[in-house]
């Protein structure tokens, strides 16, 4: 969030606390209701102070709009979630976070202990992979030496086929699918 936003986010709460502290007041009869009319109306009816009012109105309304209707997400942001952008001299690549996860699928259904798998990828600013997989395996896995090799195919398969570095594979087994009679 940007510095003008942040002061004014907190000027603006701060307001809405003392009139939500004011109206409470004046419900359970602890402020008197001709002193806070009296004091609205010398506001209100000064030559300069209502030039005031009405200033500061009028901003809060145009900010108000602006963080209703604009998302204040950049384009950066916004890159960052779908994917990573390459670029060299003959030009630019973005792979989607969905392609790195499709290759991990991949990757991971390419061993026979795996039954099904879910994985999610994570980037950070500098392009890096962490991935986090989610298999159900089979009751003749050997689950140590299946994450170990997984962990190094996926990591291999993503350097190989995209370039980036990959920081974390991160397996998680959720279940052991029952054998089959047969």
């Amino acid at each position: 969030m940007k510095t003008l936003e942040k002061i004014t986010l907190i000027i603006y709460s701060n307001i809405m606390l003392i009139l939500s502290v004011i109206l409470c007041l004046l419900v359970f009869g602890w402020l008197d209701m001709d002193l806070v009319g009296n004091m609205m109306y010398n506001i209100i009816a000064g030559d300069t102070s209502s030039k005031i009012v009405l200033g500061v109105s009028v901003v809060f309304i145009l900010l108000s709009i602006k963080c209703i209707f604009f998302d204040a997400t950049s384009r950066e942001q916004i890159k960052e979630r779908q994917g990573v952008l390459l670029e060299n001299e003959s030009g630019k690549l973005m792979i989607s976070k969905e392609t790195i996860e499709n290759l991990v699928n991949s990757v991971a259904l390419n061993f026979q202990s795996a039954e099904d798998v879910t994985t999610r990828v994570e980037l950070d600013r500098e392009n890096n992979v962490k991935v986090y997989v989610n298999l159900i395996i089979n009751s003749n896995a050997i689950i140590k030496d299946l994450s170990a090799n997984l962990q190094t195919k996926i990591k291999e398969k993503i350097k190989t086929a995209t370039d980036l570095e990959v920081k974390e594979v991160n397996i998680t087994v959720k279940k052991v699918a029952p054998k089959e009679k047969g």
